[in-house]
């Protein structure tokens, strides 16, 4: 894998990581003002801004998965093992790279494990 390459995947992957901390934040405070909103109100009110909340949550968790996910990609680049299959060690194509940055897994190896998980 080309340096080149590599220098603007890591590029990327940290442009990715900037945008995921600064939607966070926005997040962060768009739940806050949830909170804030919140009167007494009737059963049906507070359940919504509850479904609201957990909505929320559930964003904030999978942009944290993607960050770690972001995290790994750097560190495996740092240490030389960026672009390899962590399940059968063959090189993720590069077009998989360009689509998702840190991929972990080739396209067959990522197919197979979506298979099993059904």
């Amino acid at each position: 894998m080309s340096t080149t390459f590599k220098e603007s995947m890591k590029q990327k992957l940290l442009d990715l990581k900037e945008q995921i901390l600064r939607q966070l934040v926005s997040e962060s405070d768009e739940f806050q003002e949830i909170v804030d909103d919140m009167e007494p109100k009737d059963l049906a009110d507070i359940a919504a801004d509850d479904i609201d909340r957990r909505i929320l949550e559930v964003l904030g968790s999978q942009e944290i998965k993607r960050l770690q996910l972001i995290d790994s990609a750097l560190g495996r680049m740092e240490n030389g093992h960026y672009g390899v299959c962590m399940s059968c060690g063959k090189t993720i194509p590069k077009e998989r790279l360009k689509a998702i940055p840190y991929a972990i897994l080739c396209i067959d190896c990522k197919s197979s494990e979506e298979r099993r998980n059904r």
